[in-house]
């Protein structure tokens, strides 16, 4: 990808004085590495009239893909080849825009002790990104650059100049002129602007991304007609960060417009003088809400199917009503963790009694899983390719048949809360699905229907009234009479995976 900045200038202030200013000799070629590539600074052009700096970013497509942030299971099916082939190499967006602050950083911060004077002084500057992704347009591109006092020629670059009938693509050639701007201004729109337009990062976007937005949009964010939609796009649209930097400038704003400081606005309460209290992980309120729910049922010989490293056997063993339990997993390094975990080597007699760690798939039958009171899979089912389900289904419901089972899963309505969660992503790389709670309920009734089971819903973690709760829990309970509704098919299909 590649980016020109070019000015014009006169003997008495020439306009080779933009290599003062850019901290970057116009007689030398120089590399930078980055995390993600390599950046060229070079001058196509450089003497007294005119002079031309040029950014030329080459991309490692290896080495975005291995420390950018990963889209997990559940993705488009071609995701993996997509992380290669791609427009990144290519179009102006995020990556340019931290070259850009990390090659240019005193440019950024209008340092020049050479040149002092030109540095704080506007300078008629002409900015050409050849190719930069813009979700909105050329419309939008005016819309963000025109109030910043720039001239703006956004031309749109077609699908194929070959079949013209195609249209045009998401992509435009842009060229930005001012003669108003300093150029610490100018590089500071563009490290903003330009991942706004593409509306993506590539990296992954913390609370520390509102200083460095802040501290780029210094002077114009405040007041652009157009600040909402920079701001939530920048912060990858994450709506915690988003409304805590809208926050933030309404403050600046109002600085300004009282003459005074941000601090004397902001004292309308005093520090907190104690800690807040921290909310309970979710992973200890589904095994409240697990262990609750085997209470309820009068269980006392429990499965933990799929245990992983044993922490809902290691609660259970806290509860004596509970006198046998069974951890069941896969893995068998889970479960070395899960012993470990558990202490089963230094366990007394007595309690070692009551735990058993097997290892085993929930893909097969299995007659060591009879007899049971009840059976629990909590996080477990979204794990398996959805071909796969049949089989654990008849492996649970239809073989071992406990009174009753426990299924937790994620609700992916929920996700939208998560706000370290990127939007379209599953919460863990190895979920195969995420269900809302109409498919999970769909799910569930259809299995409780053929295995003769009855099934309630139980939500598990802070129930928003929009989206529901952070974690769906089914509680299957066999009917009295213990009939079963023959499906062959279930079997059939359970037998073939």
């Amino acid at each position: 990808m590649f980016l020109t900045i070019s000015t014009t200038g006169t003997p008495e202030s020439p306009a080779t004085d933009l290599g003062f200013l850019l901290h970057k000799h116009p007689d030398k070629a120089q590399a930078f590495s980055t995390s993600y590539g390599t950046a060229h600074v070079l001058y196509p052009e450089a003497d007294v009239e005119r002079c031309t700096a040029g950014l030329l970013l080459e991309v490692d497509p290896v080495a975005l893909v291995r420390r950018g942030k990963g889209k997990g299971r559940g993705g488009a099916p071609d995701a993996a080849l997509a992380q290669y082939v791609n427009d990144r190499p290519y179009a102006a967006s995020s990556l340019l825009a931290v070259a850009l602050s990390s090659v240019f950083s005193s440019a950024m911060r209008g340092v020049c002790a050479s040149r002092p004077e030109r540095a704080a002084q506007p300078l008629p500057l002409r900015v050409e990104v050849p190719v930069l992704p813009a979700r909105g347009g050329p419309a939008l591109v005016r819309r963000l650059f025109e109030p910043l006092g720039w001239t703006v020629s956004a031309e749109p670059v077609a699908l194929d100049t070959a079949f013209p009938e195609w249209g045009d693509s998401r992509y435009v050639s842009l060229v930005l002129e001012s003669a108003t701007l300093t150029l610490a201004e100018a590089l500071r729109h563009l490290y903003v602007l330009l991942p706004v337009l593409d509306d993506a990062k590539h990296y992954w976007v913390a609370s520390d991304e509102v200083d460095k937005l802040l501290r780029a949009g210094q002077g114009w964010l405040p007041g652009h007609p157009e600040q909402k939609l920079i701001t939530s796009r920048f912060l990858s649209r994450r709506w915690a960060l988003t409304r805590q930097a809208m926050e933030r400038l309404e403050l600046v704003r109002l600085a300004e417009a009282d003459d005074t400081a941000v601090e004397e606005i902001d004292n309308a309460v005093a520090a907190e003088t104690e800690a807040e209290e921290k909310p309970t992980p979710l992973a200890v309120l589904r095994r409240d809400a697990i262990i609750a729910a085997l209470d309820a049922s009068g269980a006392t010989r429990v499965l933990d199917l799929g245990c992983g490293q044993g922490q809902l056997v290691q609660a259970l063993l806290k509860e004596p009503r509970f006198t046998e339990i069974v951890g069941l997993d896969v893995s068998m390094r889970a479960l070395t963790i899960a012993s470990r975990r558990l202490k089963l080597d230094r366990m007394g007699e007595r309690q070692a009694s009551r735990v058993r760690l097997l290892q085993g798939s929930l893909a097969y039958t299995d007659k060591r899983l009879k007899g049971y009171d009840a059976a629990v899979l909590s996080e477990v089912i979204e794990h398996l390719d959805l071909p796969r389900l049949p089989a654990l289904e008849y492996a649970v419901f239809g073989a071992a048949r406990p009174r009753t089972v426990l299924v937790t899963t994620p609700n992916v309505e929920y996700n939208v809360r998560w706000e370290s969660l990127p939007a379209g992503h599953v919460r863990h790389g190895d979920h195969r699905f995420e269900w809302t709670r109409e498919e999970f309920g769909g799910w569930a009734r259809t299995v409780a229907e053929r295995h003769s089971y009855d099934v309630e819903f139980v939500p598990v973690g802070p129930d928003d009234p929009e989206v529901g709760p952070p974690t769906q829990m089914a509680v299957f309970s066999l009917r009295p009479t213990g009939t079963r509704t023959t499906d062959t098919t279930t079997e059939k299909e359970a037998k073939a995976a």
